[in-house]
């Protein structure tokens, strides 16, 4: 990927994140499950390139366009057994 320039992945990153936040019914633990991240990742992503600019938690705030605990008061569903048994399962894949 590095033959892609900044603008442009960052232009896809915003597209990204804009998505997310429109389909709040992708819950994270389907997310995790499906690709092994979810929201959560992708803004303690964010705040990991900022380089201390960001802390994780206003990462994690960009990426859900709200504090993480209003999203999820709003948002979130309680995960069934078989949700969380796909999401180990996928994280095992992850690399280290």
């Amino acid at each position: 990927m590095t033959d892609i320039d900044d603008a442009t992945a960052a232009a896809a990153f915003r597209r990204l994140v804009a998505h997310l936040q429109h389909r709040t019914d992708a819950q994270n633990v389907d997310l995790m499950g499906l690709a092994g991240f979810c929201r959560n990742c992708l803004g303690d992503w964010l705040g990991e390139a900022s380089h201390d600019a960001l802390t994780n938690a206003e990462g994690r705030e960009y990426v859900y366009g709200m504090p993480y605990a209003e999203w999820k008061a709003q948002h979130q569903q309680a995960a069934t057994p078989e949700q969380l048994q796909r999401m180990e399962e996928s994280l095992k894949r992850n690399p280290s």
